[in-house]
């Protein structure tokens, strides 16, 4: 689906256009948004734009990290979007140029779909131009890396929460699912800043200069998103090594206690061995008491030896 936004120069909004509207004198700016396009359609890019065979053929490839490529008299961005459900990260490309804004995602994007409805409903929006556009469509994209991040820092708070009540294994699968999760948040989060640091830095992009302080401001939240992030990972390698060093310790105690028990059982088996054996002539063999006496020695020596780990600590 191909639908366009234009304002004129008389600051009058104008839908329902034709790609060959697009060539009106009167017209100050216009936004062709690409949403879900089929194969024809995504042709136009080329077709009827002229943009660069390489930015068209990485708009069909999902295959990019967010980057920022600058042509001779427009910029060409690629960023990712965030599923809130899969976390999976979901593409959309930004044709800015100093008269028009071009759109392309192949999924629906509630990022693009909010930005449209505030040029449709604010005056003041869509008299800024297609430099401003842009630069919502990016802010509502990190806004809404947010909520996931947060959701995971919850869910390390409850894990927390709940050490004692569930098993080191249970715990141990989601702590490597959440840093499997911030590890897919990362991989979206950290280009993309480094594209805005780009942005601000990056001598062709002098028609963004007056819209500088505020991919600035979307710089400043990528730089606390990367850092809640981090220090996120860095919590649960903290919870792993905990959960590790405690699975050791519970395997070194119980290891103990099985060879002090094993320890304890080697005289005892030794005596029963050799009173097992089938010689005539032993020591005690046909004494009244010789059973009785076997029994008392044995489990003195048991009871000795208990007392003697005992008083090591390796049944504490």
């Amino acid at each position: 689906m191909i639908r366009i936004v234009a304002v004129t120069k008389q600051h009058e909004l104008l839908n329902n256009l034709t790609l060959q509207d697009l060539h009106r004198a009167d017209l100050a700016w216009y936004w062709v948004d690409f949403s879900t396009p089929t194969q024809s359609e995504g042709l136009l890019l080329r077709d009827h734009f002229q943009f660069h065979p390489l930015a068209v053929e990485d708009c069909f490839h999902f295959l990019q990290r967010p980057k920022i490529d600058h042509f001779d008299d427009y910029h060409f961005f690629v960023l990712h979007a965030l599923n809130q459900m899969t976390l999976n990260s979901e593409e959309i490309d930004l044709f800015v140029g100093p008269n028009f804004l071009v759109s392309f995602h192949m999924t629906n994007l509630r990022e693009v779909e909010t930005v449209w409805a505030r040029v449709q409903t604010d005056e003041k929006t869509h008299q800024r131009g297609p430099n401003f556009i842009s630069y919502l469509i990016i802010d509502t994209i990190v806004d809404n890396y947010f909520p996931a991040v947060q959701q995971l820092e919850d869910q390390l708070d409850v894990l927390e929460d709940k050490t004692r009540q569930q098993s080191t294994r249970s715990l141990m699968d989601q702590v490597f699912e959440i840093r499997t999760d911030l590890l897919a948040l990362r991989r979206t989060i950290v280009p993309t800043r480094d594209l805005l640091y780009r942005v601000l830095n990056a001598e062709q992009l002098e028609s963004l200069r007056p819209q500088r302080v505020y991919f600035s401001d979307i710089y400043d939240h990528l730089l606390k998103l990367a850092e809640m992030i981090d220090s996120n990972r860095e919590l649960t390698a903290d919870i792993r090594d905990s959960y590790m060093s405690l699975s050791s310790n519970r395997m070194n105690s119980v290891m103990m206690i099985l060879t002090a028990i094993t320890t304890i059982f080697m005289p005892l088996t030794l005596l029963t061995g050799i009173y097992g054996m089938n010689f005539d002539f032993m020591p005690g063999l046909h004494e009244q008491n010789g059973f009785m006496i076997m029994i008392i020695t044995m489990l003195g020596i048991g009871v000795g030896l208990f007392l003697f780990f005992r008083s090591k600590g390796w049944f504490d």
